[in-house]
């Protein structure tokens, strides 16, 4: 993913910083507990097509 593209992108719930993560192909916000996919290199932004992420990956 672009990191220039990756700076101007934000969460859509919480409108924080995301962290990209490659091997999973997925946008994260921590603020959010929400993991947006990246498909074909276009990230999603949508809620609906987030998973929410687990205290274990939140490092809590």
């Amino acid at each position: 993913m672009d990191t220039k593209l990756l700076e101007l992108l934000v969460c859509p719930v919480t409108k924080g910083h995301l962290e990209y993560d490659r091997e999973a192909q997925e946008l994260l916000s921590r603020s959010a507990r929400l993991a947006y996919p990246v498909r074909d290199g276009i990230p999603v932004l949508l809620e609906r097509e987030a998973r929410t992420m687990t205290d274990e990956e939140l490092g809590l």
